[in-house]
């Protein structure tokens, strides 16, 4: 709205100098504007909306290209008076003063422009209100994947302040949950319709800052979901939250960061060495002959050897070695020498 009464004002602003140039008897006028008034006075609106027009047909403006072309334009020009002034004693002997003077003019604002422009996110260059480099540490933004929407522990750790970016979800990424939400299969409807949840309460969150981006590059078309987040995260140099371990092996290969919930949530559980005790209750038989399968409390799931005979009973585990990846973590032991079923005392 204040887009649109900036340009109202503007329009008006036009019609009124153009008026006033028009009726000026002091100013020195062609001829064709005495004798055409109206046609010049349309020309000129024309001329001056033609800006208006060029704004609205393309309203996405990237600040870091305007300010490299109008940066690397203004230090091309101030270079290349410098050294037409230093040059000129030599060159105005041979008499190649004008040609050396036109092709320095032109030549080096081209080379400031296009360094400018290749070399942008490489650098910081700082001037009030403008910087170059958005891949500044800390303030890239983060793009949600389904996968994290559906799981739900982002809203909690939002919660936490440990984000302090700005995060984005990307247009596709919300079709594809909508989609998720409306399947006829009732388990994928529930964890559709769970994303959605998690994205309202995201909105609703005042500790987080989360935008809709709309994503309609027609570039992007054709490719799937992974294949565009990837893409939209090396283009505005964001970072992919998810919890899809694929996903997550793409988007690095790539050259592209991603916060791994499952990561986040392993390096926050207490660490178990070799030699420690830990005490489970066998729930289930493991894969291999004698194991037996248990869990702590945090989840993570723990294989002991020769315990499959003692389902339903709490034992005494040995720490023999921990397996921890992307997908979880795994504790494998062997039998401690306590054993107590349900309701009875542990014996030593």
């Amino acid at each position: 709205m204040l887009l649109i009464i900036i340009r109202v004002l503007y329009a008006f602003i036009c019609a009124g100098a153009a008026a006033t140039l028009i009726n000026s008897r002091t100013a020195v006028l062609p001829p064709l504007v005495d004798e055409h008034p109206f046609a010049t006075f349309v020309i000129l609106m024309l001329l001056t909306q033609s800006v208006t027009i060029i704004d609205t047909v393309f309203p996405r403006k990237r600040l870091d290209l305007i300010s490299a072309i109008y940066f690397g334009l203004l230090i091309g020009t101030l270079l290349a008076y410098l050294l037409n002034v230093a040059l000129q004693p030599v060159l105005m002997s041979t008499g190649f003063a004008p040609f050396s003077t036109t092709l320095i003019l032109i030549v080096l604002p081209y080379i400031c422009i296009t360094l400018l422009l290749q070399t942008k996110d490489d650098f910081r260059f700082v001037i009030p209100y403008v910087e170059f480099a958005k891949e500044v540490k800390g303030g890239r933004p983060l793009i949600l994947d389904s996968s994290a929407l559906i799981d739900g522990r982002i809203a909690d750790v939002t919660d936490t302040h440990i984000f302090d970016t700005e995060i984005l979800v990307p247009s596709f990424i919300l079709e594809e949950v909508q989609d998720i939400a409306d399947s006829s299969d009732k388990v994928r409807r529930m964890r559709g319709r769970r994303g959605l949840d998690v994205l309202t309460k995201l909105q609703q969150n005042p500790k987080v800052e989360i935008r809709m981006y709309e994503v309609k590059e027609k570039d992007l078309e054709g490719q799937t979901v992974d294949q565009r987040l990837v893409a939209l995260g090396k283009r505005i140099g964001g970072r992919i939250v998810t919890n899809d371990f694929n996903l997550n092996k793409v988007a690095s290969v790539q050259g592209v960061d991603v916060v791994n919930l499952n990561d986040v949530a392993n390096a926050l559980k207490p660490r178990y060495l070799p030699g420690e005790n830990l005490r489970i209750r066998v729930i289930r038989e493991g894969e291999a002959m004698g194991q037996g399968v248990g869990y702590l409390d945090d989840g993570t799931m723990v294989v002991c050897e020769q315990a499959s005979a003692l389902l339903g009973k709490d034992i005494d585990v040995i720490v023999t070695s921990v397996l921890q990846n992307s997908a979880g973590r795994m504790i494998f032991g062997r039998l401690g020498g306590v054993v107590a079923t349900v309701g009875q005392p542990a014996r030593a």
